[in-house]
C-alpha cells in the first residue's frame, strides 16, 4: 500500500491516504454526535459504563483484527502522516522516508507490541486504567511522549481497521470502538495529569 506519491519533486499523500484522513474526520465528527459514554472520576479512579452491545462490538472488532497487519500499518501511518512523532523512535534506525518507515522491521515490531497491548485493554475493559498504569508511567516519565500522540495513534488504528473491515464496521460498532479507544487514550494519559 502506497501512502504518498511523488509529483514534480513534491511528496503528497496518495488518494487512499487522503480518503483515510477524510474518513477519520467523518468518523470523529459523526461519532462525537452518535455516542455518549460516562467517565466518572472518583478518588483517582475511572469508572466506565459499558452496555452489553458495546462489549460485543469491541470484541467483534478485536476478533477481526490481524495484529501482524493492523499494528504495523497503524504505527507506520502515524509516523508518515504525523512526522513529528518520529522523534520518539530514534532507536528504530532509518525512518526518514515513507519507504524506510514501511520497510523498517522495528516499526512493524512496535506495531505488533502496540496491538498486543491493546488486546490487554480488550480483556480488561472494566479496568483499563489499572491495566495501563505502568505503561502510562513509562510513556510519561521515561519516554516523555506528548499524550496527544495517543489520540493520533488511536485515530490511525481506527482508520486502518475501517479500511480493512469496510461494511463490517458499521456506525454502531464504530461508536463502541471509538468509545473504547477514548478510554484507552485517557488511561494512557493518566500519568500526565
Amino acid at each position: 500500500m502506497r501512502l504518498v506519491s511523488h509529483r514534480g519533486g513534491e511528496i503528497r499523500p496518495t488518494r487512499s491516504v487522503r480518503a483515510r484522513v477524510a474518513l477519520a474526520a467523518r468518523l470523529s465528527l459523526s461519532l462525537s454526535h452518535t455516542h455518549t459514554h460516562t467517565h466518572t472520576h472518583c478518588a483517582g479512579s475511572m469508572v466506565v459504563d459499558w452496555t452489553e452491545a458495546e462489549r460485543r462490538a469491541v470484541t467483534y472488532v478485536w476478533e477481526k483484527i490481524d495484529i501482524d497487519v493492523i499494528g504495523p500499518q497503524a504505527v507506520a501511518s502515524v509516523l508518515i502522516v504525523y512526522p513529528w512523532t518520529q522523534r520518539y523512535f530514534g532507536a528504530f534506525g532509518n525512518i526518514s522516508s515513507v519507504s524506510a518507515i514501511l520497510s523498517n522491521p522495528k516499526v512493524a515490531a512496535h506495531g505488533k507490541v502496540v496491538l498486543n497491548a491493546l488486546g490487554l485493554a480488550v480483556k480488561n475493559m472494566d479496568n483499563i486504567k489499572a491495566t495501563y498504569a505502568k505503561l502510562s508511567e513509562f510513556h510519561s516519565e521515561k519516554v516523555n511522549v506528548d499524550p496527544d500522540n495517543f489520540r493520533l495513534l488511536a485515530d490511525c488504528i481506527t482508520i486502518v481497521i475501517a479500511t480493512k473491515l469496510g461494511s463490517d464496521f458499521p456506525p454502531d460498532v464504530q461508536a463502541a470502538w471509538h468509545k473504547f479507544l477514548d478510554i484507552v487514550v485517557s488511561a494512557l494519559s493518566r500519568e500526565y495529569h
